[in-house]
């Protein structure tokens, strides 16, 4: 085994990232800071922020982060740090305050707009300006009804980045669409090895039974659109669960359409060595999920969890360095590993 071996930079050559990106912790603070950091993540839907003081906070990549509806009706976000020692400012998913958002540490509170109000027993006696201690901001757009925040100041527009797959659904209409379930999936293996799982259909008639009898695999197709993968697939029977037609956005996404609702797929990194599946399901007014789409749903995710962490555990095991990717099937694949590299400046 070649432990040196480069992975190629050249999106045509199919030869895989070395194993050593999926093992090795330090690549984990890189990739926080040039590429999570750099991209709009989703955190709720505008139907959970109806009203001033209704909140979503979630922890996305080590950045915990706040959208709040303000009293102009603006949506702001923040991160969810005080000011004073880093105490969060809310608890939980999603809430409503009094106008205020109180630190439950020492009660700091800021205005809605982020703009810090009480300050207990600080003053101008001590030096103290309230106008240097508002909360970090960061930026937020929203899509659909979906709310997505994003750390960097100067990222280009989400509109841009979502508009292959606008391109394919601008005659669906979304409006009636509300946040059904939300569901969690703790998974033991590095996040790219996730990513890369589903950048592909490839594995679909070795792992996926069901799927793969409501599907015609072997006309399955990946198509990259930006930085979006636009996977589509015929169906073989009637009346399927799934409306033949998948999106995953760079670096973390998939958005993954039913013949009614969707469900929005966050991979959600928790350090080098851990990948958490947020699964929202969105549903006409909210309704509930259909039996039949969580019987789909539960199985595929089973067998998509189960074959990564087999991955993941042949990855640390030293034998393995690169293989090879299927120019036909995999070419997805070749331009992620392409657009880490760059991010990580390899």
């Amino acid at each position: 085994m070649n432990a040196s071996a480069p992975a190629s930079t050249s999106l045509a050559a199919p030869v895989t990232a070395p194993a050593l990106w999926y093992r090795d912790p330090s690549y984990w603070p890189r990739e926080r800071s040039e590429i999570f950091a750099r991209s709009w993540q989703y955190i709720g839907h505008e139907s959970q922020l109806t009203e001033p003081g209704q909140w979503v906070a979630d922890v996305i990549a080590g950045f915990p982060l706040l959208v709040v509806r303000g009293a102009d009706g603006a949506l702001n976000a923040f991160h969810n740090v005080c000011r004073h020692r880093a105490g969060p400012l809310t608890d939980g998913h999603e809430g409503k305050c009094d106008g205020l958002l109180r630190c439950k540490y020492h009660g700091w509170a800021y205005t809605l707009d982020g703009r810090l109000r009480l300050a207990r027993e600080f003053g101008a006696k001590d030096g103290f300006d309230a106008r240097e201690y508002g909360l970090f901001p960061v930026r937020v757009e929203t899509w659909r009804g979906t709310v997505w925040v994003a750390v960097d100041p100067g990222i280009s527009p989400f509109a841009e980045w979502i508009a292959p797959v606008e391109q394919r659904i601008q005659d669906q209409d979304w409006g009636d669409l509300k946040v059904s379930l939300r569901r969690y999936h703790p998974i033991k293996c590095n996040w790219k090895t996730y990513v890369e799982n589903y950048l592909e259909g490839y594995h679909v008639p070795d792992v996926h039974p069901a799927l793969n009898a409501e599907v015609d695999a072997s006309r399955y197709v990946v198509t990259m659109e930006g930085k979006v993968a636009i996977h589509e697939v015929p169906m073989r029977i009637e009346q399927p669960v799934y409306g033949g037609l998948w999106a995953w956005m760079w670096p973390n996404l998939g958005i993954n359409i039913y013949q009614k609702g969707l469900m929005l797929e966050r991979m959600s990194p928790e350090g080098a060595e851990g990948t958490r599946l947020d699964y929202i399901y969105l549903m006409p007014d909210g309704e509930a999920v259909s039996e039949e789409t969580m019987a789909m749903s539960d199985a595929v995710t089973s067998e998509d969890i189960w074959i990564v962490e087999k991955v993941q555990q042949n990855l640390n095991a030293g034998v393995y360095d690169v293989g090879r990717l299927s120019p036909l099937h995999e070419g997805a694949i070749t331009a992620f590993q392409a657009w880490v590299r760059e991010a990580l400046g390899e």
